[in-house]
């Protein structure tokens, strides 16, 4: 089998063509953009051992394994970012909650907290764009820290790492938390589509609402006078969620868009003291 013959087979198999170069270039072990490389050997014949692996890789996808676990990596915000099971894979519209942060007006160290941090993906966006914030982020999943602290050590970015359920061990105020928690509701028709990655880092709670209320409750304790909450959440949940921030005496309370045009993330100012 040669490449081209290769690439066919996976659109027999209704695999997406970008999606099938991507896997045979993991497979040849080539950079993963490398696609006019594999337009410019299409008559290359595979080795068997490449063709194996290749149909694995095909088998896996079929059975809804995310791409990024079978390549290992994904990218955000410009980073390559390494995931596989211990974490979410970092979605695209979650660079809607990154760029918000990065339009505050913050002081020039800001002190930042990302919870739930999973791969580090929003830290580690921010640190890289903000060198001079001092990121912490946190996460209930010691595994995931693993791969979170992995990432920021092969990207040489400086961000702390707390093994923390929320603020449970978080002692510190901060001028910007941002949070991707879990915000799917238990029995919701999407779960199975997502069944290979983290059910903790999806499900919150009969209505999907547990950790965003719990995050809104516990957040004024961390917040330091005139300080921002971000929160990722549902693209039904907006209305809701800015009602937990009012409720909680958040002002300036507002959500943003994603690149779909939905409501994907919402957030508030603590008062600054008068």
């Amino acid at each position: 089998m040669n490449i081209a013959q290769a690439l066919q087979q996976a659109r027999c198999f209704s695999i997406l063509s970008l999606e099938a170069q991507t896997l045979l270039l993991h497979a040849l072990g080539r950079d993963l953009h490398d696609r006019a490389w594999l337009l410019l050997h299409d008559s290359d014949e595979l080795p068997l051992h490449i063709s194996a692996l290749y149909n694995n890789l095909m088998q896996r996808r079929l059975a809804h394994e995310p791409l990024a676990y079978l390549t290992g990596q994904q990218e955000f915000h410009g980073l390559t970012l390494q995931v596989d099971q211990r974490v979410l894979v970092p979605r695209p519209d979650t660079e809607t909650l990154v760029d918000w942060a990065l339009e505050l007006e913050l002081p020039p160290q800001a002190h930042v907290l990302d919870l739930g941090t999973g791969s580090g993906a929003i830290a580690l966006a921010l640190k890289n764009a903000r060198p001079h914030w001092q990121v912490q982020a946190v996460d209930a999943s010691e595994q995931a820290l693993v791969v979170a602290s992995g990432n920021a050590a092969h990207l040489q970015l400086e961000v702390s790492f707390l093994h923390s359920h929320w603020f449970s061990q978080v002692q510190d105020r901060f001028n910007l938390v941002v949070s991707n928690p879990p915000y799917i509701a238990q029995g919701d028709p999407h779960l199975p589509a997502l069944r290979a990655e983290p059910l903790q880092a999806l499900v919150s709670g009969a209505d999907g609402f547990d950790d965003l209320r719990t995050i809104t409750a516990q957040a004024p304790a961390h917040l330091l006078p005139g300080a921002w909450l971000l929160l990722e959440h549902g693209f039904d949940q907006a209305p809701a969620v800015r009602q937990l921030l009012a409720s909680k005496g958040f002002v300036q309370v507002q959500s943003r868009k994603d690149i779909a045009g939905i409501d994907r993330c919402s957030g508030g100012q603590w008062p600054e003291v008068k």
